[in-house]
């Protein structure tokens, strides 16, 4: 029998923000195709109701901040004393503040550029120090980073300059990782996203902007969740085993460039 294209089997994925939308649905991926799943959320009443259902027996749930360095660094360690090792993560969570940039607060600012560059770094940190000391101490099957990043860190986005930083900068992490750890096979990716139909887009999808925005999607329509994750979970396998340092767009042609 052919070995399926994609396959997780054996591996141990840690995915923040898991408790809705994508990062929910990424979580559900994992599992289908065989992994174990990390999920880290700050709500833990609405991540316990995401995983009702998944085996018990390959999730570990985490409840707090992608800010808490600490946490990160413990997560690491719960993780590989309950499954033996972590081989990949997914930088997703993320929140919005939207103004517009001479209306836009410190707070604002800071927030935004907390969760989505910050806690990135915090979460690529801890989990890179064990894929380091595995491949220092002879292990050859490495690891992959998957960072959430999105269509605004590379054209920008009127009234959240601090989303559109902190995506972009998500874009730079991405190849600074690539470029360290390339030797060790461990590989980091980023997914750019467009319009994909979740909570956090609501307003864009509103009435009011959707035949705007729907005008500037060759595809003519919002991403689901369940699709736009898939690529995801490629960038984690085995079968993208030789790409690193690349940002794909995942966007129904929203965003075209070379």
């Amino acid at each position: 029998m052919t070995a399926p294209l994609v396959s997780l089997a054996g591996r141990t994925v840690v995915v923040t923000g898991a408790a809705q939308g994508i990062g929910r649905a990424i979580t559900e991926l994992v599992i289908e195709l065989g992994g174990n799943a990390v999920a880290l959320d700050m709500n833990g009443d609405t991540l316990a109701a995401a995983l009702q259902g998944l085996p018990a027996d390959r999730v570990l749930a985490v409840v707090g901040s992608v800010t808490d360095a600490a946490l990160a660094a413990k997560t690491v360690v719960d993780a590989v004393a309950r499954f033996g090792a972590v081989h990949g993560l997914v930088n997703n969570a993320g929140i919005t503040r939207p103004a517009m940039i001479d209306k836009m607060t410190a707070e604002q600012w800071q927030q935004v550029i907390d969760v989505h560059l910050t806690g990135s770094f915090h979460w690529t940190q801890a989990v890179g120090r064990h894929l380091l000391q595995r491949a220092k101490g002879g292990d050859a099957s490495g690891g992959a980073i998957v960072n959430i990043s999105s269509d605004a860190g590379r054209k920008g986005s009127i009234g959240q300059i601090n989303y559109a930083a902190a995506k972009a900068g998500m874009l730079g992490m991405t190849m600074t990782a690539a470029r360290e750890w390339g030797k060790f096979n461990i590989r980091a990716n980023s997914v750019c996203f467009g319009l994909v139909e979740t909570p956090m887009t609501e307003v864009v999808r509103s009435d009011k902007f959707r035949d705007t925005m729907l005008a500037q999607i060759p595809m003519g329509r919002w991403a689901q969740p369940e699709e736009v994750v898939k690529t995801v979970c490629f960038l984690l396998s085995d079968a993208a085993g030789y790409i690193t340092g690349q940002h794909l767009a995942v966007n129904g042609g929203f965003h075209i460039s070379l």
